[in-house]
């Protein structure tokens, strides 16, 4: 493929660029009685709603917000979007979102579940345009897009959320209500776990060549990240498990299991992050990995106080030590993963989505009396109701809104930790505890000439009865390689934000 086909696209940048300025300067906030964004009035007073990445999760999200009308859908692979197409027949189809964007003129509110690499451009563009979204987690790919589109959220006044549905639920609200009433007393410690990753990871970049199937625009596909040629490994699915285009386990679930810890705990930015891994290379996550980071103290609350905290995130198999208080055969958690607070009085523990939190030992549940509830309810959150949550936030005006409970203002900084642990399993060679500095989102104890080594590839076989290794490795300017990694730098043809 040339270089002239690898940067074509349906939208010139020059055009969609022009067109998300004016509209941006024209945004106003519309009185509540009127669908927020572009100042129509849609029938019964229903959202307007595009879809972009409809094939996987899209499609879910999309179920639970079919109380609205659904007009428009982009995805780059039609076969694996058929589903969703049918179920919305008159909806108008596009591959890419730039076109819809620039063509579809009555959105008011935009899905975005693509995968990882294309949120953030997906929804910046978007909220340019002054649409309200709805994006998957991991809210973006690297750090600093996810400042910006916390940023770029409050300067539109569009209503935003991240699809960590937990966020909206019982589990995390109960937990942070027992937290901030002292239950446990104050917390120094938290250890978070999941089963994932469930795809393959720890791959080598394949080598053969594979035609592109006819309904996937691979070009769509690779959108901002550097071109590489088609494999059905890549998409539709186990992309997740690629550096190019997702997170790993962590940007996977961290962003639904640490968030009860981030909320309740009242955290912001870590000053200090360390990680660890099974063989970590160039191309995709590590099978296993395991991430300690380090929080300050916080201002304190009513009744408890908030010290310094050090949050320990693992997967891939990887479990934190058995809580003493369990009985034998007593599950940790959950199937998926789980939250154990370790406080100065007790623990509390529960499980993926901050689901069925508990008093250890468990049978002290029997006679606890639970504080009174201070957090505002969201009926079947898990069901729909995270969704329909920030549906209401997107019909009412933005002077007395009710923000969504994972708006951008609290899942941007939750992102931010996530994917900046991301990082540090990256850079794990440099063998230091990092240092971070939040508000630059930088590190600050990487020199100028620091390097890190990283498998490229690794092959072995016995030969004669002797094992033979022949591993290859990549060495990096470690400082350089951060600076990408927290802020990347998009190829020739598609727009940098």
């Amino acid at each position: 493929m040339n270089e002239a086909k690898k940067n074509q696209s349906t939208v010139s940048r020059r055009a969609f660029l022009g067109t998300s300025a004016t509209a941006a300067a024209g945004f106003t906030i519309l009185p509540r009685n009127t669908v927020a964004g572009l100042g129509h009035k849609a029938p019964s007073d229903k959202l307007n709603i595009a879809g972009i990445g409809v094939g996987g999760i899209g499609r879910t999200n999309l179920k639970n917000m079919s109380t609205e009308n659904i007009v428009a859908l982009a995805d780059v692979d039609w076969k694996y979007a058929g589903k969703t197409f049918n179920d919305y027949p008159n909806a108008v189809r596009y591959k890419d979102f730039r076109e819809l964007l620039d063509k579809q003129k009555d959105i008011d509110a935009v899905l975005v579940a693509t995968p990882d690499h294309v949120h953030a451009l997906a929804a910046y563009s978007a909220m340019k345009l002054g649409k309200h979204v709805y994006v998957q987690k991991p809210l973006t790919h690297p750090v600093y897009e996810s400042r910006l589109l916390t940023n770029t959220a409050n300067e539109t006044g569009v209503a935003t959320q991240m699809g960590n549905q937990g966020n909206s639920g019982e589990g995390i609200r109960e937990i942070c209500e027992w937290i901030w009433a002292g239950t446990i007393g104050e917390i120094q410690e938290v250890h978070a776990w999941t089963n994932r990753p469930i795809w393959p990871q720890g791959l080598e970049r394949p080598t053969e060549k594979v035609r592109v199937p006819r309904t996937l625009d691979w070009d769509l596909f690779l959108g901002p990240a550097a071109y590489r040629p088609y494999n059905p490994i890549y998409t539709p699915w186990n992309w997740r498990g690629w550096w190019d285009f997702g997170t790993g386990a962590l940007g996977d679930m961290a962003c639904h299991i640490l968030d009860p810890a981030f909320k309740a705990l009242k955290l912001k930015y870590p000053t200090a992050v360390e990680g660890s891994s099974t063989q970590i290379n160039t191309e995709s996550a590590p099978e296993a990995q395991k991430v300690t980071y380090w929080f300050p103290e916080r201002d304190n609350l009513p009744k408890v106080a908030m010290p310094a905290v050090k949050v320990t995130w693992y997967d891939g198999g990887l479990l934190p030590e058995r809580p003493e208080e369990l009985v034998d055969g007593e599950m940790m958690g959950d199937w998926g993963g789980g939250v154990i607070f370790v406080g100065s009085k007790g623990k509390i523990m529960c499980g993926t989505y901050a689901r069925n939190p508990q008093l250890l030992p468990t049978r002290k549940m029997e006679d606890f009396k639970r504080p009174a509830e201070t957090l505002r309810r969201i009926p079947e959150a898990m069901e729909g109701g995270h969704e329909q949550d920030w549906i209401r936030a997107c019909k009412e005006d933005k002077s007395n809104r009710m923000e969504a409970s994972s708006n951008f203002d609290y899942s941007g900084p939750l992102n931010e930790m996530v994917v900046m642990g991301v990082l540090a399993v990256r850079l794990q060679d440099l063998k230091r505890r990092l240092l971070w500095d939040g508000a630059n989102m930088q590190f600050t104890n990487i020199g100028d000439n620091d390097e890190i080594r990283v498998v490229t590839s690794d092959k072995f076989e016995v030969v004669d009865g002797d094992p033979k290794f022949d591993t290859k490795y990549d060495t990096m300017n470690a400082k350089k390689a951060a600076e990408e990694w927290i802020r990347h730098h998009y190829r020739e043809g598609w727009q940098q934000i």
